[in-house]
């Protein structure tokens, strides 16, 4: 594998890539050569594998550092392409004498970030020699999957299997980072591996089980599933097959229980779940207020100008660290306590926004309601008194909700979306392009904006084939008269097609993450938006 851009994201790419190998070229930038060396450093000493930098002849001084940061062989250029060549073997056999390179074929419907069954093997004795044993293992099965391949096909199997891969993808990327390991075991059995976890593993696990028990849509056809998934970590002399075991163990737990989803391995046994503690956390969280709203800026791609934003909920806990909407509201749901987490946030954001200074004064406020708001009786009186009493002006409010979030009733979301309309707010679709039945919900709705799930929106950068999707949105949102804007939207790339396009707005990390109101204005008052 080459890496000549640069360290960002270096790591997962390596691990992700199946090489023995890693090539980083460092003539052209000797600091951010360096950079990626020290990023990829540590997956190279877990893994055994090789790091050859390819170094200016003329700056053989950087050698000693090239070591201290990681590489395990240099060569010195200008010199001919045979040299590299016979360089690169040396670092090949080098990796191959101690197992790094993975030649084990991957099974099927392996996503762009995980491992083989045998690569992960490999990453978790290197990793349990190398890190104390502070190591835990999810493992992944999906329930009810053979009836899967025999009801729809194997197509539509391995269609399942691609989008329940990428969804474990994506909740270990958030709650785990970068030194977590995504892998494909065999068949519909899946594993998350984390160094120094601590208790964000078993957030992941409940995140995870959620996640996976979406709708799959294949082919216009919904598809339900489930998971259950084991928790094991490390012990003391462990190695992969021991951690492994136990994991199983628990899984077979899971798989057994008529309620238990998700089973640890403990020092007594089979244990359940801890999920009930973090939801009494979160209700001390709320009656102490310490849940906090912060503000995601929205771009008109046209101007750069900063034109609204949408009010996130943060909680900064006192174990796990900072976490977002979606992990507050699991917890909420099994805590009954999801229409009480929702009334605090919209009464946070909307008492802010109401004292925010003159530079914010001529944005749009975007606001979030659940599943749970729309089938409340008479919330569209109730959340009209709320916007009137907080001070904020109606004209400039936008409520926004989830596909996800329609499924169950969507004559009452219509009815509820054409009051507030007609009271002078404007509606969203959040998420758009995550659910089955899209479609239907434009055809339905009373909607002002349509917004692009952040996923597909990244894919503007893809393949042809995923163009043409994004764009195929776009052009069906605009000619009915939608406002469009993309989610996650993280690199100048993605930015350009999504103009190209036709797509309106914009937010996501290329503007700025979720900010406070002070860091808001002061963004805004520099005139960055773009």
């Amino acid at each position: 594998m080459v890496l000549a851009d640069g360290p960002e994201d270096a790591e997962r790419r390596f691990l992700a890539s199946g090489a023995g190998v890693a090539l980083v070229d460092i003539r052209s930038g000797v600091e951010a050569g360096l950079a990626a060396v020290r990023a990829i450093s540590e997956a190279v000493e877990t893994t055994g594998a090789g790091l050859l930098a390819l170094l200016d002849r003329n700056d053989s001084a950087s050698l000693g550092r090239l070591f201290d940061a990681g590489a395990t062989h240099f060569l010195l250029t200008p010199t001919n392409p045979a040299d590299v060549l016979q360089a690169l073997r040396y670092a090949t056999r080098h990796a191959a004498r101690i197992g790094a390179i993975r030649d084990l074929p991957a099974p099927p419907a392996t996503g762009p970030g995980a491992l083989s069954s045998a690569g992960a093997r490999r990453w978790l004795d290197r990793a349990l020699a190398g890190q104390g044993g502070r190591i835990t293992v999810l493992l992944i099965a999906l329930t009810r999957f053979d009836l899967v391949n025999a009801s729809y096909g194997r197509a539509a199997g391995d269609a399942v299997l691609t989008m329940a891969l990428e969804r474990i993808e994506h909740v270990t990327a958030e709650l785990l980072g970068s030194r977590a390991i995504v892998a494909r075991m065999s068949g519909a059995e899946f594993l998350v591996a984390a160094r120094d976890p601590d208790a964000r593993a078993d957030l992941a696990a409940e995140r995870l089980a959620a996640e996976l028990a979406r709708t799959y849509p294949v082919a216009d056809t919904p598809i339900v599933i489930a998971a259950r998934i084991g928790i094991a970590g490390a012990e003391h002399d462990d190695q992969a097959g021991s951690l492994l075991r136990r994991a199983s163990e628990a899984l077979a737990e899971a798989k057994a229980s008529d309620g238990a989803v998700i089973r640890r391995a403990g020092s007594d046994g089979i244990e359940t779940m801890p999920i009930e503690k973090l939801a009494i956390d979160l209700r001390h969280a709320l009656d102490r207020d310490e849940i906090d709203v912060l503000f995601q800026p929205q771009v008109m791609i046209a101007t750069g100008a900063i034109v609204g934003v949408e009010a996130l909920a943060r909680w900064e806990h006192g174990r796990l660290g900072a976490l977002g909407a979606e992990t507050l509201f699991a917890a909420a749901e099994r805590a009954d306590l999801a229409i009480a987490l929702s009334d605090r946030i919209q009464q946070k954001a909307l008492a802010i926004a109401a004292s925010w200074p003159a530079a914010l004064r001529a944005l749009r406020l975007s606001i979030n309601l659940t599943a749970a708001d729309i089938a409340r009786p008479g919330f569209a009186d109730l959340f009209l008194d709320r916007i009137d009493t907080g001070g904020f002006p109606r004209s400039r409010l936008t409520v926004e909700i989830t596909e996800s979030g329609l499924i169950d009733d969507l004559g009452a979301a219509a009815a509820l979306f054409a009051m507030l309309r007609g009271a002078g707010c404007r509606v969203a679709i959040d998420d758009f392009g995550t659910g089955y039945s899209s479609l239907a919900y434009l055809k339905a709705l009373p909607l002002d904006y349509l917004k692009i799930d952040k996923h597909l929106a990244q894919d503007i950068a893809g393949t042809p084939r995923d163009r043409v999707v994004v764009r195929g949105v776009i052009e069906m949102a605009r000619s009915l008269g939608l406002g469009v804007i993309a989610e996650g939207v993280e690199t100048p790339e993605q930015l350009d097609l999504l103009a190209k396009e036709g797509c309106n707005y914009y937010q996501g990390f290329l503007c700025a993450e979720a900010l406070s109101s002070e860091a808001l204005a002061a963004l805004v008052e520099r005139g960055q938006g773009r």
